[in-house]
């Protein structure tokens, strides 16, 4: 960063939570509509379903980085979109780390609602209660990561740019 950057009060990200019919390093598949119930939960909990599924650093339940606004499913998996509070030191500690491009895992807490074993033994998870969402150096799912990083004073991705 240099002398002339300012550090944001807080900053956006996005990016996928899990990936539908992917193995993960667990060896488990997330299948299409597993999200489904617990993002309903969220919505008649609190309005917009802000708070509900927390944002975490690491899985940690004492580093609490900021706040998810927007959790939905699509074709390709669980999309998130939230923003990460940098009155933290981990949240300016992400900052940089995201900016440097050293870090754009994304990972998730939950509890198997219903699950099924495939043909070959793995576990796919057709329903889950999910409790957060976390930024990680190693997620489980490869393709759960970060598609982007912006500020108000840097519009642009800072994964690309």
């Amino acid at each position: 960063m240099s002398g002339t950057d300012k550090m944001p009060a807080r900053f956006q990200i996005e990016g996928y939570a899990a990936v539908f019919d992917e193995v993960d390093l667990a060896g488990d598949t997330i299948r299409k509509g597993a999200f489904v119930r617990t993002l309903e939960k969220a919505r008649k909990l609190i309005p917009a379903g802000r708070g509900y599924v927390k944002m975490l650093y690491q899985h940690a339940a004492d580093r609490p980085i900021g706040q998810w606004l927007e959790m939905k499913e699509d074709a390709r998996g669980l999309y998130v979109k939230g923003e990460v509070f940098t009155g933290t030191s981990d949240g300016r500690n992400l900052y940089h780390l995201l900016k440097g491009r050293a870090l754009d895992g994304l990972s998730i807490g939950f509890k198997p609602v219903r699950a099924r074993r495939s043909r070959a033994g793995k576990r796919e998870l057709l329903d889950i209660d999910l409790w957060e969402i976390s930024l990680v150096t190693f997620p489980m799912a490869a393709g759960a990561r970060l598609t982007r990083v912006r500020t108000e004073h840097a519009p642009r991705n800072l994964l690309h740019s």
